[in-house]
This record gives structure tokens, C-alpha cells and sequence, in this order.
């Protein structure tokens, strides 16, 4: 690469020390941003549950990371545009600038950090199921529609983790309440302890539904607080069994509402067959 692409002097104006400092300074440029290109890659190649195809070219898409690196977690959607091109913008357009990351190139020191150390999230509509053994012992669907710039920001990414309702808390996962702040879920992804149960649910239509709560039937964007899943029959996998229940997030267990049976709940409006591909994707109102 050019030293005049990067700001500094031609070749010809370097003198001594001078000259190596440029050139160490150059080499350094150009590490990092190859470092961060290289980086980008492995997420896409190393968590493919988290990765949302682009529609229009299959091999190209987009995920969301989490950065906890000051304190709280701040989200970034990455995005792979072209076999050269990768761009990193905030998950709130206002915060900051897209920045664009190619091989060779020079990074900015912050979205280096980014790249580096963000954790992936699952991507939204992601069914995950605990495993004891084999039988699923809680689900976990994953939400966060990627926004539009008319969105409202502030509905981030997240995770409900739903034992069946009726369960006692020692068999409910070892998880946070929000898995993505305990930065676990990919290291019980890789172990099996956590099983996608997406490909088994589109197989079997009428069997699984998301009974919408209170809060996305409103239509207000966030966190679906009180939303079930009702599982109608038992449904087997080659590796794992889901057993019929009506699941529940924590917040639903400690809400003081009277509990539903499964008939009553698929009686309630807004109610999605999680069969039907699409409906997946949607699992939190607009």
C-alpha cells in the first residue's frame, strides 16, 4: 500500500529515523486492519447461528455482536457486503459512522476492539433448547429484528430463556436471565448443550406457536415480556425430544397472572405457527 494512501510522506522525503518510523507506523496500519478483516472472517466461518443471509445474494449477510468491554452491552451490526468488504455500523445509526473494513487497510483502533472482542448473537428467531440428556428442558428464543433508520433503537437484541410453566426452578438452565450478559451461551453451543431446534419445528406444522404477551399484542417494540411458546405434541429429533408444554419466560413465572391452559392461550390473538419460515424471523412485533 501506499504510504501517500495513508497521509504520510512519499518514500523519497524519509530520512533515517524518520523514514522507520513511518514505515513501523504504516506496518502497523496495515496489520491491524488485516488483523481485523481476518477476524471478521472467523465470525462468519465460526458462527453460522448467528449469521442472517442477505436474500438476494445467499453467500453475503449481516450479524449482530455484543460488546460488554464497558460494562453494559452495546450492539453493532457486521456486515459482509462484497468478498472484500465488510462494514461495521452502531446498532443505533445516531450513535456513529459505518466504517468500512478490507483487507490491508487501516482500521480505527475502537472498531478493531469491536471486531475483536464482541461476542456474536444468535440471530432473531433462533429456537435453542437446553438439553438434560436428551429431552429439552427450557427453550430459548432469540429476538432483535435488525432495525430499520425509522426504528426505534432502543429494542435491542436478547434472549428469553422459557422453562415449561409448572416446572420447579432446580431443573430450569444455568443460565442468566439474559444468557447473552454471562457470555456462556456459545461455549454450551459447542458442547451440545444447547441444541437448535429451529430445523426440527419448520419440519412440523400445527405442533409449536408463540403466543404473543401483553406488550408485543400492544405493538410496542422491546422485550416480549410475557410471551409463551405451546408445544402441542411431544416432537422428536435424531438427537434430542421436546416434550409438549406451554413454556415461559421468568418474567411470565413471577407476573401473578392467572395460568392459562394451552387451548386458552391459542385462542389469544396475534398467536404464530413457528413452522411457517417467516414467521420465525418475526418472533417480536414491529
Amino acid at each position: 500500500m501506499a504510504l501517500a494512501a495513508l497521509g504520510y510522506p512519499s518514500a523519497a522525503r524519509c530520512l533515517g529515523g524518520t523514514c522507520c518510523a513511518i514505515l513501523s507506523r504504516m506496518l502497523a496500519h496495515a496489520w491491524s486492519g488485516d488483523a481485523a478483516f481476518t477476524a471478521c472472517l472467523r465470525l462468519f466461518r465460526s458462527y453460522p447461528l448467528a449469521v442472517r443471509r442477505h436474500y438476494a445474494e445467499h453467500r453475503y449477510g449481516s450479524l449482530v455482536l455484543a460488546d460488554h468491554s464497558a460494562g453494559g452491552a452495546r450492539f453493532y451490526v457486521l456486515i459482509m457486503e462484497w468478498d472484500d468488504l465488510f462494514v461495521l455500523r452502531p446498532w443505533d445509526r445516531r450513535d456513529s459512522a459505518r466504517v468500512e473494513i478490507r483487507r490491508d487497510e487501516p482500521v480505527p483502533a475502537d472498531t478493531r476492539q469491536v471486531i475483536e472482542s464482541a461476542v456474536p448473537v444468535p440471530r432473531d428467531g433462533t429456537l435453542l433448547g437446553w438439553l438434560a440428556g436428551r429431552q429439552v428442558q427450557a427453550l430459548l428464543a432469540v429476538y432483535g429484528r435488525l432495525t430499520e433508520p425509522w426504528d426505534d433503537p432502543a429494542a435491542v437484541p436478547g434472549i428469553l430463556v422459557m422453562p415449561p410453566v409448572g416446572s420447579q426452578p432446580a431443573s430450569w438452565p444455568a443460565l442468566a436471565a439474559n444468557p447473552l450478559n454471562d457470555g456462556r451461551l456459545w461455549e454450551y453451543v459447542a458442547r451440545g448443550q444447547l441444541a437448535d431446534l429451529t430445523p426440527l419445528v419448520s419440519r412440523r406444522p400445527g405442533r409449536v406457536y408463540w403466543v404473543p404477551g401483553p406488550h408485543d399484542r400492544a405493538g410496542r417494540p422491546g422485550r416480549p415480556a410475557g410471551a409463551r411458546i405451546v408445544v402441542t405434541e411431544r416432537l422428536s429429533g435424531e438427537d434430542f425430544w421436546l416434550p409438549a408444554a406451554v413454556y415461559a419466560d421468568h418474567v411470565t413465572f413471577h407476573d401473578g397472572s392467572p395460568p392459562r391452559t394451552a387451548t386458552q392461550l391459542l385462542a389469544l390473538p396475534g398467536v404464530v405457527d413457528l413452522s411457517r419460515g417467516h414467521a420465525v424471523e418475526h418472533l417480536v412485533g414491529a
